[in-house]
């Protein structure tokens, strides 16, 4: 078999078994549901192909209605009574009645309502008009409809989000609920290889996959004038691609998630040794799909300015995987925000290996019990916990979660199988670690220095020990421009420790700091004075602390 001949897609399966065994007579389609399809070595649309090549062989009729275009018919028999009259309405509250009564008196039907979410809106049922109520209540009743069973008829509902549809519909044990997923790898090389059919092979492997995560119908519409471009230009054609591909991402996720394209490494990064060396490890592993090998999740956790964010990005360079930030996906919209993340997780599934960064990580997850919010805030840590322990995505998406107040986290989100690895970024502890940050700040700014190590320890780093890393950059950027430009003396930094002033809540810092520590994975990655630390200790001086910041951020 030819790869562009008729292959149904993998969902298409579930919902046939589904439907032979009578497990359900209604489906609720949701996902990837506005796609393109390959049939036949054609594109169609995805509605096209539910009531022309799905459900069109097995039923004598199908229809397809939405509120905007109503009723139409996609096959039909000739002694249908009232086809007429059911072609001129538009509303809900008529036209559904009309379908169950159509549906009693032919066998054999297949009716198929897009935009579904608009006929039965998630929400309280209270604000609901007497035609929402209607509507729910109709499509509820058809789901285990006796009648409809006995001819052999079948309803499916499409909408691109599931938390948009009546949670009334989505509950109901005698419906369907199957996910169109974003294409894979063989679904984006079929559909390549129908767009471009005397591709070189090698480079139609390279095609499917800087693809991962662009619909079929974006896949065609950025190769369309691939026939026109010579085997010279391919790698700009990758860039173009992939520089396309994060436009059309980060659009239709509504600007809920960023690309990260990091220009360091861990070459300007000082210091934190152990870390780099659990990174590193990481990164090969999933690069070489050592699957077992590879954590779900990594906690980075520590005060503010020890470079949390920085590493991370570091990370994403040195590892050269794709990378997405996550930003606030909460909406005061009713059903939005359930909608949002789905949209970003099925995103990120279909982006295959990629590292997802959530900054804040106790902000971005919010009001974990929910209080106040309709219980929206529990609906999405649910998810978010369901997916982040998906062991379907290990080797394939790692979550590295950022924090200074590991302490307001969801101790389960926390957990094994989620966030295996909890690295502490703590603010140098002596000397040497505070020169190791210095010169990779020198070497990040590109900045010439007289200073040397360990020459000059008594006069700048032995200074410096306590500062966070954002400060220790400060004071070498402070030195720069005391030394205009000429190298930075040791008069300069001189200068800049004496007149660099750090912010400091003391109390908070030792906290945050004592926190990283407790919630640290391995002794090794701690420094000295902590590496030994019994827990009872720690918990004495956690307590006295907590105790004196209150409710202090």
């Amino acid at each position: 078999m030819s790869e562009n001949e008729r292959v149904f897609p993998p969902w298409t399966e579930e919902l046939k078994r589904r439907y032979l065994r009578g497990e359900a007579l209604q489906f609720v389609l949701h996902g990837n549901v506005t796609d393109l399809v390959l049939s036949g070595g054609r594109f169609i649309r995805m509605s096209d192909f539910l009531s022309e090549v799905l459900l069109a062989p097995s039923k004598d009729v199908v229809i397809k209605y939405n509120v905007a275009t109503g009723v139409k018919f996609a096959k039909k028999k000739a002694d249908i009574v009232g086809v007429e009259e059911l072609l001129l309405l538009r509303d809900a509250d008529k036209i559904l009645p009309a379908l169950e009564q159509l549906v009693h008196d032919v066998d054999k039907v297949a009716v198929i309502i897009d935009y579904a979410e608009m006929i039965a809106p998630a929400g309280d049922a209270n604000f609901f008009s007497s035609v929402d109520r209607q509507s729910v209540v109709t499509l509820h009743r058809w789901s285990f409809s006796p009648a409809i069973e006995r001819a052999d008829s079948v309803i499916v509902l499409v909408t691109e989000n599931l938390s948009e549809l009546n949670a009334k519909l989505v509950s109901n044990p005698t419906t369907a609920i199957i996910k169109i997923p974003m294409p894979d790898q063989a679904e984006r090389r079929q559909a390549i290889l129908a767009t471009v059919p005397k591709i070189d092979p090698a480079w139609l492997d390279q095609l499917a996959e800087v693809t991962a995560g662009l619909k079929i119908v974006q896949i065609k519409g950025l190769l369309s004038a691939e026939t026109a471009r010579g085997a010279g230009e391919r790698d700009g054609l990758l860039d173009l691609i992939f520089k396309r591909k994060r436009e059309i991402i980060e659009r239709e996720c509504f600007g809920l998630i960023e690309f990260v394209e990091p220009d360091h490494d861990f070459s300007v990064v000082g210091g934190i040794e152990e870390a780099k060396k659990e990174l590193v490890l990481v990164a090969d592993n999933i690069r070489n799909g050592r699957h077992n090998r590879c954590p779900m999740g990594i906690l980075f956790t520590g005060p503010m300015g020890t470079g949390k964010t920085f590493v991370a990005e570091a990370f994403v360079k040195e590892a050269g995987l794709t990378a997405i930030k996550f930003k606030n996906f909460r909406s005061k919209w009713v059903g939005a925000t359930e909608g949002n993340l789905e949209k970003i997780l099925s995103v990120v599934q279909a982006l295959g290996q990629v590292i997802v960064i959530v900054d804040e990580g106790d902000r971005a997850f919010g009001n974990q019990e929910g209080d106040g919010d309709g219980g929206t805030s529990s609906r999405v840590m649910a998810r978010l916990k369901e997916f982040m322990s998906d062991t379907s995505n290990r080797g394939r998406v790692l979550f590295i979660l950022m924090t200074n107040r590991p302490d307001k986290l969801d101790i389960d989100i926390k957990r094994a199988g989620r966030l295996d690895r909890k690295i502490p970024f703590l603010y140098p502890q002596e000397a040497p670690e505070v020169e190791a940050v210095i010169l990779a700040q020198l070497r990040k700014h590109k900045i010439a220095s007289e200073v040397q190590f360990p020459r000059d320890r008594d006069a700048v780093s032995a200074r410096l020990v306590g500062y966070s890393n954002a400060d220790l950059e400060a004071v070498v950027l402070l030195a720069n421009d005391y030394a205009i430009e000429s190298p930075v003396t040791l008069s300069h930094f001189a200068e800049a420790i004496r007149d660099y002033l750090p912010s400091r809540d003391v109390e908070m810092l030792e906290y945050m700091e004592l926190v990283a520590v407790f919630e640290a994975s391995n002794r090794r990655m701690l420094p000295k004075k902590y590496a030994d630390l019994g827990v009872d200790e720690l918990h004495r001086k956690l307590s006295s602390l907590r105790a004196a910041i209150g409710t202090r951020r």
